[in-house]
């Protein structure tokens, strides 16, 4: 695996965290906007119990709850490991933009701004610090099988 895909996993895993977020909040809406009972039709006992819509969706919300708090398990294990191989590197300009693309999740131009550098230098040191990475922790992203 290469060093950037490997640090992109974690990205992966937020994108994730948010889109079950928001579905999380569309099912919420859902179980709060009212429906009426429909008094018109024939009721008549049975021995099959069905659950109503409503029960549905409040099961479905403490099944999606389950899995965002699973995946923020995930995402904070993965982040804090990451952000340690980081620090790991014997170069703070590299270490510096990594952390700030791969842990923050900004731009290259937003960190070249912030570092006061040229957009061109901090391309060049972007790729000088995944080869570094990729030096580095070699072993690592041979074996690495995401979570």
């Amino acid at each position: 695996m290469k060093a950037k895909d490997y640090l992109k996993h974690l990205k992966h895993l937020d994108t994730i965290i948010n889109q079950k977020i928001q579905e999380l909040s569309d099912l919420r809406l859902k179980a709060s906007s009212s429906t009426g009972i429909d008094y018109s039709k024939e009721h008549i006992k049975t021995s099959v119990v069905e659950e109503a819509p409503f029960v549905k969706t409040i099961h479905k919300i403490i099944e999606v709850e389950q899995q965002i708090n699973t995946e923020i398990n995930k995402y904070v294990e993965e982040k804090h490991k990451i952000i340690n191989e980081i620090q790991g590197l014997k170069d703070t300009r590299y270490v510096e933009i990594l952390f700030r693309r791969y842990v923050e999740f900004k731009s290259l131009e937003t960190i070249s701004v912030e570092l006061n550098y040229t957009y061109q230098y901090t391309r060049e040191l972007h790729g000088y610090a995944l080869q570094d990475f990729q030096r580095t922790y070699k072993t690592l992203l041979q074996s690495y099988t995401p979570i």
